[in-house]
């Protein structure tokens, strides 16, 4: 624990009975708490395993490599459509996660034992370049440079938002809008 998640814990929050809840049950499998990305993370022998997720109508504990341990109880989803490797456990409120206890244990342990294993993970598709992005890759080799110096997570996040657009221009401006952003080395959700 640190003051960093203690004072994360201390403020009153949507979820925070329900955080609390999970903040037990992981501490007590001997997990290291640390606050990444605004959030409570935890780590067993350095490498990340789960974080606590508040989200508007629920509250969900992320395992990083979820695609690699089996579902038996089927309590796990991808947070979202483009989610290859993380899987997310929901809950709505404390008494779903001291009910859930055994289960939460079960995976969290789990997920620890497929790091230390090395278990594969779900292969990720390859991301399919939009036209304008290798266009402006060609006139600017700073961006490039830039852009190849991003982790593959955050790559692949600007990729799909550039690509989703219908039309070329409109490709071109959000490329344009987020090049600062890109060279600056942040992530399309950075703050």
């Amino acid at each position: 624990m640190t003051a960093k998640t203690d004072a994360y814990f201390a403020k009153p929050r949507t979820w925070h009975d329900a955080a609390l809840a999970l903040r037990g049950v992981l501490l007590d499998m001997g997990l290291t708490e640390e606050l990444k990305w605004g959030k409570p993370c935890y780590q067993n022998d350095g490498q990340n395993i789960v974080i606590i997720q508040e989200i508007k109508n629920f509250m969900a504990l992320l395992f990083f490599n979820g695609s690699a341990i089996d579902d038996p109880e089927g309590v796990l989803e991808r947070p979202g459509a483009n989610s290859h490797i993380g899987r997310r456990m929901r809950f709505v409120s404390p008494d779903e996660v001291t009910g859930r206890r055994a289960i939460l244990r079960d995976y969290v342990t789990r997920s620890i034992a497929a790091h230390k294993a090395g278990v594969p993970v779900e292969r990720v598709q390859e991301l399919v370049y939009p036209d304008e992005l290798i266009n402006r890759f060609d006139d600017d080799p700073d961006f490039h440079a830039a852009f190849s110096g991003l982790t593959p997570g955050r790559q692949r996040a600007y990729v799909l938002h550039f690509a989703g657009a219908k039309q070329s221009a409109t490709r071109v401006a959000r490329i344009e809008k987020f090049a600062d952003r890109i060279k600056a080395g942040k992530g399309l959700a950075d703050r």
